[in-house]
């Protein structure tokens, strides 16, 4: 059973992607029944945003990124790993399928250190234990990720706030797994003149991230995606908006942005 963790798809969830009228999680459910293994992996960030605002917790920003003080950080926990999280378990539960939410916390399985002193509790990623996740795919469930960590520092707190991108890509180099598949709420990558790039290579989508053309938020999606190919099948980056657009891809694989080795 285990050698089935090559065919693995890790489903990167955006939570820009999720609404009234979208079909992931019917997708998750039915390529479930068809009997796929799938690793799904969720932020949160606008919720989180949210609630700080509701928390009365000031947000600051240093280059771009979200600094992760003592305040934020219960936030986020409570965000990501109770109501995002539990959320996503219930809807695919109803659904007819059989999900288990768990955060990167649980059983050591996503270790971190702090990243930046600048960022305050924000991880990077040392680390990937994938037992927990053969031991809950083979008993037949969806793994739904929550993105906090354990912290492998034992002076700081036991758990830090980690960009769910970079770990998408890193559980699914650790599995070596079949397919990355990012949700977003863009096409794919485009170039300079805003075209759709439909294939990239490792070399091509770098140069990209170091021209410039890749930019934003798109930049940990190319990173995962790089950081994957090392041990995976292939990755992608497509339009969660659209209707059934998970199906889709891993069906015919003829849907946003797909990057190789």
């Amino acid at each position: 059973m285990a050698t089935r963790l090559a065919e693995v798809t890790v489903v990167k969830i955006g939570g820009s992607t999720l609404g009234s009228h979208d079909t992931t999680i019917e997708d998750v459910v039915s390529l479930q029944k068809q009997g796929r293994w799938l690793v799904v992996v969720h932020g949160g960030g606008k919720l989180i945003t949210e609630w700080l605002k509701k928390q009365g917790v000031t947000t600051r920003t240093v280059r771009g990124e979200r600094v992760t003080d003592a305040a934020t950080l219960d936030v986020v926990t409570a965000v990501l790993a109770g109501l995002v999280n539990k959320q996503l378990v219930a809807d695919i539960n109803r659904r007819g399928g059989k999900a288990v939410g768990i955060s990167g916390v649980d059983a050591c399985l996503v270790q971190s250190r702090i990243k930046d002193k600048e960022l305050g509790y924000v991880g990077e990623v040392v680390a990937v234990d994938t037992a927990f996740l053969t031991v809950l795919l083979q008993a037949g469930y969806v793994p739904v990720l929550a993105t906090v960590s354990f912290n492998t520092d034992k002076s700081g707190p036991g758990l830090l706030n980690v960009n769910a991108d970079a770990v998408a890509g890193e559980i699914a180099a650790a599995i070596g797994a079949a397919r990355l598949v990012f949700l977003t709420d863009v096409p794919g990558i485009l170039d300079k003149q805003g075209k759709l790039l439909s294939q990239l290579s490792s070399e091509a989508a770098r140069e990209l991230v170091a021209s410039g053309v890749a930019s934003g938020g798109m930049i940990p999606k190319v990173n995962a995606c790089l950081r994957a190919v090392s041990g995976a099948g292939t990755t992608c980056i497509i339009d969660g908006r659209e209707p059934h657009a998970l199906l889709r891809e891993i069906q015919s694989g003829n849907v946003g942005t797909r990057i190789r080795r």
